[in-house]
């Protein structure tokens, strides 16, 4: 028995998010049909982060267990062979037996992108947001979000129907910055509570129109004041980047493949 880690691409629009459900098309549930027919039997997969329904991830890590002759180094070719053009494996490897998808993330990184362009763009329409309405002030936008540094209770940022004990996570940092039309909002945590991200950028959002001050934002969460947090930003516009580890798992990607780029002078 042997255990393997994927790093793994896929374009969210399709599916119902990683985690498989009844009744719906999700990306553990292909990937696993894809480990059946080489294995003949169930394998079980375990993800870092588990994306909700329209989220993407260019760098999701997953791993299994399997009693198989392919080397662990073979596994993203033959997935590949298997798996629709919209989920990829990018590489897999072998690790040791006691090294977890999940449990072993020192952090976890989260990138939204918002197209602040007055007209839309159909070639980035399905992996951002297009919010035109008002030139968003990003500056204003990264200030605002500097408080929430550290650990702190984040139970404004967490969506009914979580089965967390706690609403307390790590937040390692933030960034905000806007590269012609497009706004990239960057988070890197320890953890992330249901539907956190997409509140978060709702909220900064609001912000960045000056609809509400930083202040006003730095209340609703620090006092828990969840009722005021209405605004959720739109899944498309999110994408699970990256989880990092004590030692890199994987040697044959660079940090430039794990995001599509769009083309855009400047962009680095």
């Amino acid at each position: 028995m042997k255990r393997v880690a994927l790093l793994v691409q896929y374009d969210g629009s399709r599916y119902s998010g990683w985690q498989k459900q009844k009744n719906a098309n999700t990306v553990q549930e292909i990937l696993e049909k894809a480990l059946f027919k080489i294995a003949n039997h169930v394998i079980r997969t375990f993800a870092a982060g588990r994306t909700d329904a329209g989220v993407h991830a260019s760098g999701q890590v997953v791993h299994f267990d399997i009693d198989c002759v392919i080397p662990g180094y073979r596994y993203s070719d033959v997935l590949n062979s298997l798996l629709p053009s919209t989920i990829r494996i990018l590489e897999s490897v072998e690790v040791k037996d006691d090294w977890h998808a999940c449990y072993s993330v020192i952090y976890r990184h989260y990138r939204y992108v918002i197209n602040n362009s007055k007209l839309p763009n159909v070639f980035i329409s399905n992996w951002s947001w297009h919010r035109y309405q008002k030139v968003l002030d990003e500056v204003l936008m990264l200030n605002a979000s500097q408080s929430m540094h550290g650990e702190h209770d984040f139970f404004a940022f967490q969506k009914s129907g979580s089965n967390r004990p706690n609403s307390i996570t790590k937040i390692k940092n933030i960034d905000i910055r806007r590269v012609e039309d497009l706004i990239f909002i960057d988070i890197k945590a320890t953890g992330f509570l249901y539907g956190m991200v997409r509140l978060i950028v709702g909220q900064l959002v609001l912000v960045g129109e000056k609809k509400i001050s930083p202040e006003k934002l730095t209340d609703r969460w620090v006092n828990k004041k969840k009722k005021d947090v209405k605004e959720s930003a739109p899944a498309k516009g999110l994408c699970f980047v990256n989880a990092v580890y004590d030692e890199n798992v994987f040697n044959k990607v660079n940090k430039n493949d794990f995001f599509p780029v769009f083309l855009i002078r400047g962009y680095s």
